[in-house]
């Protein structure tokens, strides 16, 4: 009985060590990782600030390694010095920003409008077309990005020579839709799922119609996981490069496509592409702050039943 009362104690006794050694490795795990995520943020934000010769010699730290300049920024006429100057520069990136902006935001809302009703309706009725069931049709909605975009190219190159929607801002806007509404379907599906059905069939006892259920009492609890689907939607379409470099030439020219194209005749210009990087990445950064309560929210509910 001693022996064991003993080895208990001894347990207690390295308990605290074994607790704090793994609360170490636990942080540095995650420190390790969060480095491993934001170095290239880093990296890119100081290059827009390097000139040629830093860029090539690999300086990392600012006022240490280099000294910080406006280069990469004063070529898009965006530098303190430049900013109220005339710069045909500045202005094709301000079109440009705004293509994207008018594209994903325009994408994303309209994604996200047909995908909630989409799958309210898979969530809320039973479907049966041939041995399609509603199971079936959620799982071909997601099976659809499956398919490489290179696929889609041919046709959709055709197709929009035909309907004169080349290097247009509403083909893009469509095709966008297109591209992430499987991805809205799956998760305002789960959304949809979490909620009880019998607070609908409270409110259909109440008075109010089938849609006025869905705006008055399921939409408000379901608002989390839509602005993170919005987010998530719009993450997606502003990256989107492949479809904005096929399908645009000059006027709905994306700022993907525009950072692609920052080479010259030396080679690719280093501190221009950061500094159009950094301007592009910029609004998602603030969308994700501001909005991280909601994006938490939506990502996490209904995976607790």
């Amino acid at each position: 009985m001693s022996v064991q009362t003993t080895e208990y104690a001894a347990s207690e006794i390295r308990s605290p060590a074994s607790f704090f050694a793994n609360r170490v490795f636990i942080y540095g795990a995650l420190v390790f990782w969060a480095f491993i995520c934001l170095f290239p943020i880093y990296w890119t934000i100081t290059t827009s600030f390097k000139t040629a010769v830093d860029v090539t010699q690999g300086h990392l730290i600012p006022f240490v390694d280099f000294r910080p300049d406006w280069k990469g920024w004063r070529s898009l006429g965006l530098s303190p010095d430049s900013i109220f100057r005339t710069s045909t520069v500045r202005d094709e990136f301000i079109k440009r920003f705004m293509n994207s902006v008018i594209t994903s935001v325009g994408a994303s809302s309209l994604a996200i409008v047909i995908g909630s009703l989409a799958a309210y309706g898979l969530t809320r009725y039973r479907y049966h077309f041939a041995w399609f069931k509603n199971e079936d049709i959620s799982f071909f909605f997601l099976s659809q990005l499956i398919l490489p975009p290179v696929v889609l190219a041919l046709p959709f190159l055709v197709l929009y020579r035909e309907v004169g929607m080349l290097d247009t801002r509403i083909g893009l806007i469509l095709l966008y839709t297109l591209m992430v509404l499987p991805i809205v379907i799956w998760i305002m599906r789960d959304q949809f799922n979490s909620i009880p059905v019998e607070l609908e069939e409270a409110a259909l006892v109440d008075g109010l119609s089938i849609w006025g259920a869905f705006f008055r009492i399921v939409m408000p609890i379901a608002l989390p996981g839509m602005v993170a689907a919005f987010i998530l939607a719009m993450v997606l379409c502003w990256n989107e490069y492949f479809f904005a470099a096929l399908l645009t030439s000059t006027d709905a020219k994306t700022i993907p496509v525009m950072v692609a194209s920052q080479t010259g005749s030396q080679g690719i210009n280093w501190w221009s592409m950061a500094a159009l990087a950094t301007a592009a990445i910029t609004p998602l950064a603030v969308i994700g702050i501001a909005l991280e309560r909601y994006l938490i929210m939506g990502m996490t509910a209904g995976a607790v039943k």
